[in-house]
């Protein structure tokens, strides 16, 4: 992660009283521990109301506070500062925070339980989300194919069921060249079809499938490949198909 942004975060957040002891935290004028979650809900806001600092300070700040607290509240609130009234935030620091983090060692789930039920669930968002963390990126993620644009491109995949099918379909078909991305596209072709936001061109999904190496046995690949095969676009619209399915794959 960002140390750098982290030990801003750890100093802005001493200078209210709130001070990291141990494994834990305190906070100093109550006498109390806190956990990550209560700090995030009483100061991960107040960062955007911090007029000592510009926009874009505000952003990397918050992001330091994400690394310290690992609490997906902290992208909560970086979501509504983005979408409120004072908003937008500046959006290549903002957008370069998001990639920085899903390229990192670190499993970021904060970051991608944001994308998943924040952005990209959002149809108002979700299209610009999607291109900022990986659609725009995609032809030099294929070509480059690096450990960090892998992983990158990797856990975007994985959450990227709520997308809409014309927005995340080239993408799709991109990555599809690299086997590495295979199961996390799988993951995304089952999210689309069973997030109840999900979205799914059952023909489109099906030569996908086609293309994908593998293991016969995968969990959830036979019932897939019938579902979108019979023309289904989502779980939600015929419970049954996917339960016939299961039944199909077990007899």
């Amino acid at each position: 992660m960002e140390m750098q942004a982290m030990e801003e975060a750890r100093r802005w957040l001493a200078e209210r009283g709130v001070v990291e002891v141990g494994d834990g935290w305190v906070d100093i004028e109550a006498e109390r521990p806190l956990t990550a979650n209560e700090i995030a809900h009483s100061w991960a806001g107040e960062v955007f109301s911090d007029e000592g600092l510009g926009g874009a300070e505000q952003v990397r700040l918050a992001f330091g506070m994400l690394d310290l607290l690992d609490d997906y509240w902290v992208t909560s609130e970086i979501r509504f500062a983005d979408q409120g009234s004072e908003g937008p935030l500046p959006a290549d620091v903002l957008w370069d925070g998001y990639r920085r983090r899903l390229e990192a060692d670190r499993d970021p789930e904060a970051i991608t339980y944001s994308l998943w039920v924040d952005w990209f669930e959002d149809h108002d968002t979700s299209a610009t989300a999607f291109a900022e963390v990986l659609g725009n990126d995609i032809d030099h993620i294929v070509a480059e194919a690096s450990d960090s644009l892998l992983r990158r491109a990797g856990r975007v995949l994985a959450c990227s069921g709520p997308v809409p099918w014309p927005v995340k379909q080239k993408v799709y078909g991109a990555v599809v060249r690299l086997p590495a991305l295979h199961r996390p596209l799988f993951k995304g072709l089952l999210a689309s079809y069973h997030d109840a936001y999900g979205d799914l061109e059952p023909a489109a999904a099906l030569a996908l499938l086609a293309q994908l190496e593998l293991p016969a046995n995968t969990p959830y690949l036979a019932e897939l490949r019938s579902v979108v095969a019979a023309g289904h676009v989502n779980h939600h619209r015929n419970v049954h198909a996917w339960d016939e399915a299961v039944r199909a794959s077990t007899d």
